[in-house]
């Protein structure tokens, strides 16, 4: 199993059988607004293009996986990407009715914690709380997934989350055999963080029990944890060896 990262959460899982695209944010730099204005510098998004290997990643997809859809996870270029390869989605069931309007081909939807079919496996729908207090109501629904298929290891992609007892159970229980979590600490103008904090990152990451693949960084406005914050704060706590924080463009192998 190859996990291909692109940018910020957008990333493609390729298997003998299957290359997953998931949260396909494909526009160019500057296409976004600034998602904060007076906390961090008022900087379009994304702030960094595709990597140049990304158009022969994405020739391979087969399917695309949708965690929630904010512009950083599905935007316009997304969409249009999707439409006119006819691409096969999965989503949350809140969110079926919005993209089928936007003439995406929904091929599934799930409830929480509520088991399916997938390819040659079967996948489940977790919780995802984006945000601490009250910002999360405002953030909508999101929904991760864990993901197990036939002869590979099984997937976690804890998407736009805060730590929760629904983290923690997917990572107590479920065992995944990678981990993927979101690192940024995005934050608006106002509230609390959108994402982990740095002491629940360093909580999800020594409950998993096997590796992690780190993203959500260094590509939004928002987002304002770096790749060196992350990494320096995981060697002092003896927990980078369990870690992948991928460059734009870069593989990992499982």
């Amino acid at each position: 199993m190859k996990f291909h990262h692109l940018r910020n959460a957008t990333l493609v899982i390729e298997t003998d059988e299957h290359v997953i695209l998931v949260d396909p944010m494909l526009g160019k730099r500057k296409t976004i607004p600034p998602f904060t204005i007076f906390r961090y510098k008022p900087k379009r998004n994304p702030l960094v293009a595709l990597p140049k290997n990304s158009r022969d990643i994405l020739s391979k997809v087969t399917h695309c996986l949708i965690t929630h859809l904010h512009p950083d996870h599905i935007d316009k270029a997304g969409e249009v990407f999707l439409r006119r390869k006819n691409i096969p989605v999965t989503c949350s069931i809140k969110d079926e009715k919005t993209l089928t309007t936007r003439g995406l081909n929904i091929v599934q939807s799930l409830n929480y914690w509520e088991p399916q079919e997938f390819l040659n496996g079967k996948i489940t729908g977790i919780p995802a709380i984006h945000g601490y207090g009250f910002i999360a109501k405002l953030m909508g629904n999101v929904m991760g997934f864990h993901i197990e298929l036939a002869n590979e290891k099984s997937v976690y992609i804890s998407s736009d989350t805060v730590f929760t007892e629904h983290v923690q159970k997917v990572l107590v229980e479920f065992k995944p055999e990678i981990a993927v979590v979101a690192c940024g600490t995005a934050r608006l103008d106002i509230g609390q963080p959108l994402l982990m904090r740095m002491n629940d990152i360093l909580k999800f990451v020594a409950l998993a029990p096997n590796q992690v693949f780190a993203n959500h960084l260094e590509a939004l406005n928002h987002c304002p944890t770096t790749r060196k914050e992350l990494r320096e704060a995981l060697s002092e706590n003896n927990l980078l060896d369990k870690v992948s924080i991928p460059e734009d463009g870069e593989n990992v192998s499982y």
